[in-house]
This record gives structure tokens, sequence and C-alpha cells, in this order.
């Protein structure tokens, strides 16, 4: 089992190599990129595994997970721990107060798209006082930092309106696996839609959340109750999704923090199941990912999803 940077000593900074691009000259095996071909009624629960350190944990096998819905377990059927491809959507906040911050988070999202698999898509949805889906789908993600380039910031925070946007976006995704990475520096101020419309729909995307935020320092005179409110927001909804925010008081930490959440995504299994539960009830099912802890090894933690809804028919 493999633990990358090791249990002791001086962590390294990650070190990320961009993945080449298959070109003409590649042989076709190589070319090939796993994906998941399952049938639809399989449960697919991505899942990271870290130690107290916050260290991801690579190398184990399908008998170190139990998987249970609504505290009935189930038989994972189905188990993966390879780079699958991602659909991804990146949530870009261009409000008047990340003026003096848009560098870092431009630089940020470069550091994130260099961790990205050939086969993956991204999409770029920028929101000040309203969303906007500025690149569609695309595999080159050049096209998305080419318009980051040009972002300015200006009006207010629709933040929950950028990431409803979002979600509808993602039903687009040719790949099974999911995930949104919100940049954003506060609260909502400006949006349409309501935090329990985001959970409920967050609860159906099937899709993880990770978010980084820019806060002010806490006893700012400039924050907001809004801003004050933001941190616990993101919190609440990355969680939810078995994602993660991560708030960032300085800037320069800005493009590791982004790089990590990429790396993380690379460093996930997936579990499958066909639920015991065939009711076609369309009701919220809750699910709890456990492990048989390993010889050895530090207390681990598992990051899933919480849950999803059943279907109707």
């Amino acid at each position: 089992m493999a633990i990358p940077g090791g249990l002791s000593g001086q962590q390294p900074r990650p070190q990320i190599t961009p993945r080449p691009k298959p070109g003409a000259d590649t042989p076709e095996s190589d070319r090939i990129t796993p994906n998941l071909r399952i049938d639809t009624n399989v449960v697919l629960i991505p899942v990271t595994v870290t130690t107290p350190l916050n260290q991801f944990v690579t190398g184990m096998e399908k008998e170190n997970f139990r998987v249970f819905e609504d505290k009935v377990e189930q038989e994972i059927t189905y188990f993966a721990s390879f780079d699958a491809p991602l659909s991804v959507g990146l949530v870009f906040d261009a409000s008047g107060s990340m003026g003096s911050k848009l560098s870092k988070s431009r630089q940020a999202s470069a550091q994130f798209f260099k961790t990205a698999n050939p086969e993956d898509e991204f999409f770029l949805i920028q929101f000040n006082d309203r969303p906007q889906l500025v690149v569609p789908f695309t595999q080159n993600t050049e096209d998305i930092q080419s318009r980051l380039t040009f972002t300015q910031a200006k009006g207010r925070t629709a933040l929950l309106d950028g990431i409803y946007m979002a979600l509808q976006t993602l039903k687009k995704a040719k790949n099974p696996r999911k995930a949104l990475l919100i940049i954003s520096d506060g609260g909502d101020n400006s949006s349409r839609y309501t935090e329990n419309e985001v959970r409920t729909l967050l609860r159906e995307a099937d899709a993880q959340m990770y978010a980084i935020g820019i806060y002010e320092p806490i006893g700012s005179r400039s924050r907001s109750a809004e801003e004050l409110s933001g941190p616990g927001l993101l919190s609440e909804l990355t969680e939810m999704t078995g994602g993660r925010n991560f708030p960032v008081d300085n800037l320069n930490d800005l493009p590791d923090i982004a790089a990590k959440i990429g790396i993380e995504l690379r460093n996930q299994y997936v579990l499958g199941y066909m639920s015991k539960n065939q009711t076609r009830d369309g009701k919220y099912r809750r699910v709890t990912v456990k492990l048989n802890q390993p010889r050895g090894m530090p207390p681990l933690k598992p990051l899933h999803r919480q849950g999803y809804y059943a279907p109707t028919q």
C-alpha cells in the first residue's frame, strides 16, 4: 500500500507532470483509457481515503471497503482504482471583490488543469451578478485558460446561481465521473436560487464538488454578513458530495491547493453495487462507506458522497 510522500519526515511539494495527449504515432494499445461501462442500475461511489495527516492512501483492495445503504450492507460488485476520465466544471467568481485575486486564481486554474487526463472534458462558468457559461464542454483546457485571461472583476456575487447552472450543465457530461471546482472569495448576495434548491440538485447530480474559498481575515471589518457565512455554506455543500472546501488565507497558496484537488480526484477508488432495495420510489437513500482497517496503518478516513435518489421508473 503506497502513501504518496510517506508517513514521516517533511512532505515534498507535489510534483505535477502533464499527461501527454496521444498523437498519431502513439500505439493504439497505449491510447486506450479505461472507461466505466456499467449498467445504469449500478450505484457508483467515488471514495478518497486519507490518513490523519491528509495524505492519500493508494493500493487498497475491494476487501478493504464496506458499503451500506440506509444501514443495510450492500455487495460491492464493481471496484476500480484507475484514473477514470472526468467531466469537470470550473465555476469561477468574477465579482468585483475578486479584483486583486484574479491573477492567483488564474494560476490556480492552470495548476488544476495540469493534472488532467487526455480523456477529461471541462467547461467554464463565470459569475458575478449572474452566471454565464463562457466555455462549453471541451477537452482543450487552453480554451478555458485563454478566456480567463480576459476576465474582469465587477458586480455582485451570484454564487448559488453559478453552482446551479454548473449542475445543469453537468447533465450533458459524457463521462460517468463528474466534479465541480468552485473558486470564490465570499458568500452569496445576488442569487435567485436558494440554498435548499441547490442542495436538492446536488443530491440528484451524482457529482463531487470541491471549493477554494479566498476569504478576508476573520477580523476584517470589510467582511459582510454574506462573506461570513460563505465558508460554512461551501463546507456543507462540498461535504454532501464527498468533496471538500479549502479556505485560503494566503493567495500564494492557491495554485498548490488547486493542484492538490486535481491530484485527489486522481487518487480515488470507485465502488459499485446493485442496491438490495429495488423499489423505484424516487426517495433519497443514505450511503455510508466503512473501511476494514489494514494492519499497521494509522486511522484512515473515507470521503464519499452521502447518498443518492432512487430511480422512479
